[in-house]
């Protein structure tokens, strides 16, 4: 997820239980007519809470990796009781779940509000602390232990593909040339580490900070979230209902990817421009719901400036995988 500052400010400001897409999301599950549903990334609660409200019949299995996540489900277990159910764990284990059949799945990819704004979690260099930046902080190695001693292949990876920093080289030099220093320990000092190792461009002004693109390869890197993603992606269809729908909000390009040639690969499609197998080849297990991912609208944006980066897309299963 890439925010300007002025977004990233914007985004403190506003509420924390805002979900995004929360109407768009509404309208593809259609959580109204009862059944149960896996809120695959709870977050703060907010697409579980809708969906808990949306009828009696409703209950809902939340998942999320962050132990802080946990505490804030009590508040919705004390209220929803029984159709409601949190378990802590990785949306990529979801094949670990007792349950087994769901109507409808909903996947939020990338940060919440609430891990942006806790500034020792390490996320957002708005705050100077120490330089975490793991979804589960009670196991995995840190940013700074990763910057430290990552080897420059795996810098190159997080930078460059990760990042998609145009100044890969500069940044990944720079980051070799500060381990040792101190530098890399601290979220404002590897900021304006990066920052300085991005040439500026006579007359332009970027759109987000120099540094958010490295903070965001760096932190994929070490929570390893596009193999989570794609786990969770195939799991999670294995567990949908026939007839039953699966939403997927992403945040940036990398995530969007891979759940638009996942969704197409269910529904038949060339994955992408070079995928030229023959139309037998392809097996038809969903339809996508839209060909085009669901954006919010401006009063949306003015209104919780996280949602300008979202994008949503769909697809309802129409038969079993066959083994």
């Amino acid at each position: 997820m890439l925010l300007s500052m002025d977004d990233t400010l914007s985004a403190q400001g506003a509420s924390q239980h805002v979900p995004v897409l929360l109407e768009a999301t509404m309208e593809y599950l259609k959580p109204e007519a009862g059944g149960l549903f896996l809120d695959g990334t709870f977050g703060g609660g907010g697409h579980t809470r809708a969906m808990l409200d949306s009828s009696p019949e409703v209950c809902v299995v939340a998942i999320d990796q962050d132990p802080e996540a946990e505490e804030r489900a009590l508040a919705l277990k004390k209220v929803y009781g029984d159709r409601f159910r949190f378990y802590s764990m990785n949306f990529a284990d979801i094949g670990q779940l007792e349950e087994r059949r769901f109507d409808g799945i909903l996947f939020d990819f990338g940060l919440s509000s609430f891990q942006l704004d806790e500034g020792e979690r390490g996320f957002s260099f708005r705050f100077d602390a120490p330089l975490d930046m793991r979804m589960n902080n009670r196991e995995g190695i840190t940013a700074s232990e990763f910057l430290e001693t990552a080897s420059e292949a795996d810098l190159i990876r997080a930078v460059r593909d990760y990042g998609e920093e145009r100044s890969w080289r500069k940044v990944v030099a720079a980051i070799l040339d500060a381990r040792g220093k101190g530098i890399l320990e601290r979220t404002q000092s590897f900021a304006e580490l990066v920052e300085s190792a991005i040439p500026r461009r006579a007359g332009f002004k970027e759109r987000i900070h120099p540094a958010t693109r490295t903070f965001q390869g760096v932190r994929i890197a070490i929570n390893d979230e596009l193999k989570s993603i794609e786990a969770g992606l195939e799991e999670g269809f294995h567990r949908l209902k026939v007839n039953g729908i699966m939403a997927a909000i992403s945040f940036h390009s990398l995530e969007d990817r891979i759940v638009k040639r996942f969704f197409r690969k269910l529904s038949g499609r060339p994955e992408h421009r070079k995928d030229d197998r023959l139309q037998e080849e392809r097996q038809v297990l969903g339809s996508m719901i839209a060909t085009k991912a669901v954006k919010a609208d401006e009063e949306e944006i003015r209104a919780n400036a996280r949602s300008r980066s979202a994008r949503m897309r769909g697809i309802k299963k129409l038969v079993e995988e066959v083994a």
